[in-house]
C-alpha cells in the first residue's frame, strides 16, 4: 500500500470490537469466598452476559500478585496471580471459556512502575552495588537541611497526593528512588535494556497464554527527561510540590522503546492494543503513536474529554460547557479520519466517576434518559468503543450522603488528608474538598457490580461484607431488574451496540460531519458510510425542552431511535425537530 494511502476504513477485528473494562475487585464474586472481593471465576461466570449484552473482548484491570497499595496498578510478580482473585489455572479456565464464546481477553500491562515488593525492587535497594540497582531511577539528595533532612532530587509532586513529594528516600542506601504514583510504586528505569527486555519477556508469557493484547497502563511516562529539573511553579503557595508532568510525559526516548516493543513482540501477534497516554493533546504526537504504520500501537485513550474539567491536577475543578466538550469529540473524529490513525472511544473507567452524573442528569427522573443519551452517542462514534461494568445499567456517583471513611481509593485518601491538613479552620475550602471528592473521586467507578436486588446486590454471598460499599440504589438499579425490563438502560445499550455492529461502514469506520458546533445545547452530527449510506444523530445535552433546526435541504428518511421511546419515534422529518430533555435521536438520511 502506497504511504499516502489511507486505511483507515480497512475492516479489522480490533477496530470493530466491543471492548468491556473488569474492575475485578468489584464485578463477582464466586459463592463461597468469603474475602468481599471479586474473583477470576466471578468473571468467568458471567461471561454469558456480556455475550448477550454484545462485547467481544473483556479488558481486566490488573490481577496479578499484588499488596493492593494502588488496587493491583502495584504489581509484585508479573507472572502470577493475586490470591484475591485466584490462580493462574482460573486465567487459563477464563481464556478457554472466552474462546468458546468468539471472546477474547485483554489484559492490563503496568510497566511504567512495579510494586515496592516486587524482587526486582527488593534486589534494587539491597545495596548501591547491586546489579538491579540501575532497574530503578535512583538519585541523591538534591541538599541537606539545616534540620539534616536530605532533600528530594527535585520538585515534583506525586501523581497520586500532590502534597508529597514523587521521590521516596530509602535510608539505607541514602538515596531517593523515584516514585510517581505513591512510595509503594517505584517508577523503572527503561533507560536499562535489562529492564526492556524483562517486560518484553512479560508481555511474551501472557501472549503466548492465550491472551489477545493489552491495556498499557501510563505507557507514555516511561521516558523521563534525564536532568530531572525543577517543575515550574503552578499550584498555590501552600504547596511545596509541583507537577512535573512536562519532563515525563511523552518524554524523549518514548516512541524508542515503543517502536522496539513492536518490533519485539507485538509485530509477532494479531494483537488489539491501547495506550493510556494522560497528559497529551498534540495530533502530531499522537499520531505518532497511532499512525497506522507508525509501528507502535493500535489505539491510545485521549484524557481531552475525561479530563474536560481538570485543571493543573485531577483532584480539582473547572468549568465547561457543551460547546467544549462538542468540539473534543469532533476534533479527535477528523484527525483520526483525515490523518488515518485509530479513536478509542469512552467516557467512563476504573479512574473516572461515573458518565451520566458527570455529562448528563442523575437524578432519578433523567437518570435513564442520561445514560441511553450517552450510550447512543459513543455507540455513534468512529472508533473502538469502551464500555465499563456497571456503564450498561446507568449506575451513578456514590451519594454524598456518605462518610468519607466510606472511599477506599489512595487518591482520595491523600487527598483528604491534605484537605485537613491546609483547610482545618476554613470550614468554606474543607466543604469544597469534600465536593470535588463527591464529583470526581475514582471510587465512584468501584463501588460494586449492581446484579440483582438482593443483598449486597447479587456480587458476593449474603453475610460476606464487601470490600467496598455497594451504593444504596441498588434495590432499583441492577442487572436482574433491566434484564426483565424491555426500555432498561441495558435493552437500550443491547440494541445500540447490536446496530452498530450491522451499519460498522458508518459508525465505525464513516466520515464524521458536526452539524451544529455553536449550539450550546444540541450535538449533531452526521456518520457517512463508505458505501454513502448516511446517519444523523442529535443529540440534547440539556434538561429543557428545545427546537432544533435541520441544516437546509436536509432531510430525514426515517428515524431509527429515540432514548425517550421504544421503537421508532414521531419526529418531523424536514426543517425542525422538537427535542425532550436529554433527548437522542438517531435518524437514517436520504
Amino acid at each position: 500500500m502506497a504511504a499516502t494511502e489511507s486505511s483507515y476504513s480497512t475492516p479489522k477485528w480490533w477496530k470493530e470490537a466491543v471492548v468491556y473494562q473488569i474492575y475485578p475487585a468489584s464485578f463477582q464474586a464466586q459463592p463461597g469466598v468469603t474475602s468481599g472481593w471479586g474473583t477470576i471465576k466471578g468473571i468467568t461466570s458471567r461471561l454469558d452476559y456480556l455475550k448477550s449484552l454484545g462485547v467481544d473482548v473483556v479488558w481486566s484491570s490488573p490481577i496479578l500478585k499484588s499488596p493492593q497499595a494502588d488496587m493491583g496498578y502495584d504489581i509484585a510478580d508479573y507472572k502470577d496471580i493475586d490470591y484475591r482473585y485466584g490462580t493462574l489455572e482460573d486465567v487459563d479456565e477464563l481464556i478457554a471459556e472466552l474462546k468458546k464464546r468468539d471472546m477474547k481477553l485483554m489484559m492490563d500491562l503496568v510497566v511504567n512502575h512495579t510494586s515496592n515488593e516486587h524482587s526486582w525492587f527488593l534486589e534494587s535497594r539491597a545495596s548501591l552495588d547491586n546489579p538491579k540497582r540501575s532497574w530503578y531511577i535512583w538519585k541523591k539528595p538534591k541538599s541537606i537541611s539545616s534540620d539534616g533532612v536530605p532533600e528530594p532530587p527535585n520538585n515534583w509532586a506525586q501523581i497520586l497526593g500532590e502534597a508529597n513529594s514523587a521521590w521516596t528516600y530509602d535510608e539505607k542506601t541514602g538515596e531517593y528512588y523515584l516514585s510517581l504514583f505513591t512510595p509503594e510504586q517505584p517508577d523503572l528505569n527503561w533507560e536499562n535494556p535489562e529492564v526492556r527486555a524483562a517486560v518484553y519477556d512479560v508481555m511474551h508469557f501472557w501472549m503466548k497464554r492465550g491472551a489477545s493484547g493489552f491495556r498499557m497502563d501510563v505507557i507514555n511516562l516511561i521516558s523521563k527527561d534525564p536532568a530531572y529539573p525543577d517543575a515550574d511553579i503552578v499550584l498555590d503557595p501552600g504547596h511545596r510540590y509541583q507537577p512535573g508532568s512536562k519532563y515525563f510525559v511523552n518524554g524523549p526516548k518514548l516512541h524508542d522503546y515503543l517502536q522496539e516493543m513492536h518490533r519485539d513482540v507485538l509485530s509477532k501477534y494479531d494483537t488489539i492494543t491501547v495506550g493510556e497516554m494522560p497528559g497529551v493533546s498534540d495530533d502530531k504526537e499522537i499520531l505518532r503513536s497511532v499512525g497506522s504504520n507508525s509501528g507502535e500501537l493500535r489505539m491510545i485513550f485521549i484524557f481531552d474529554l475525561v479530563d474536560i474539567d481538570k485543571p493543573n491536577v485531577r483532584m480539582a475543578l473547572k468549568p465547561w460547557d457543551v460547546k467544549e466538550m462538542k468540539s473534543i469529540i469532533t476534533r479527535w473524529q477528523k484527525v483520526m479520519i483525515e490523518n488515518d490513525g485509530w479513536n478509542s472511544v469512552f467516557i467512563e473507567n476504573h479512574d473516572n466517576p461515573r458518565s451520566v452524573s458527570r455529562y448528563a442528569d442523575d437524578s432519578d427522573e433523567w437518570r435513564e434518559k442520561g445514560a441511553k443519551l450517552l450510550a447512543l452517542m459513543q455507540t455513534t462514534l468512529g472508533g473502538t468503543l469502551f464500555v465499563y461494568q456497571g456503564e450498561e445499567i446507568g449506575m451513578r456517583n456514590a451519594p454524598t450522603a456518605w462518610d468519607i471513611s466510606e472511599f477506599k481509593d489512595i487518591e482520595t485518601i491523600n487527598y483528604w488528608k491534605k484537605c485537613e491538613q491546609l483547610y482545618a479552620n476554613d470550614p468554606e475550602k474543607l466543604a469544597y474538598g469534600r465536593k470535588i471528592i463527591d464529583m470526581k473521586a475514582r471510587d465512584h467507578a468501584r463501588t460494586p457490580m449492581q446484579w440483582s436486588a438482593g443483598e449486597n446486590a447479587g456480587f458476593c454471598d449474603p453475610g460476606t461484607k464487601p470490600w467496598m460499599r455497594v451504593i444504596d440504589d441498588y434495590p432499583k438499579i441492577n442487572v436482574e431488574a433491566q434484564l426483565k425490563t424491555d426500555d432498561s438502560v441495558w435493552h437500550f445499550w443491547q440494541g445500540v451496540l447490536k446496530h452498530r455492529k450491522e451499519h460498522a461502514d458508518a459508525f465505525v469506520y464513516g466520515n464524521f460531519q458536526d452539524l451544529a458546533p455553536e449550539h450550546p445545547e444540541v450535538f449533531a452530527y452526521v456518520r457517512t458510510s463508505t458505501k454513502g449510506e448516511r446517519w444523523l444523530v442529535v443529540l440534547n445535552f440539556s434538561g429543557k425542552e428545545l427546537e432544533w433546526a435541520l441544516p437546509q435541504g436536509f432531510e430525514v428518511e426515517s428515524w431509527d431511535r429515540s432514548n425517550h421511546v421504544q421503537g421508532s419515534p414521531d419526529k418531523p422529518k424536514l426543517a425542525s425537530v422538537p427535542l425532550k430533555p436529554w433527548e437522542g435521536l438517531l435518524g437514517k438520511c436520504k
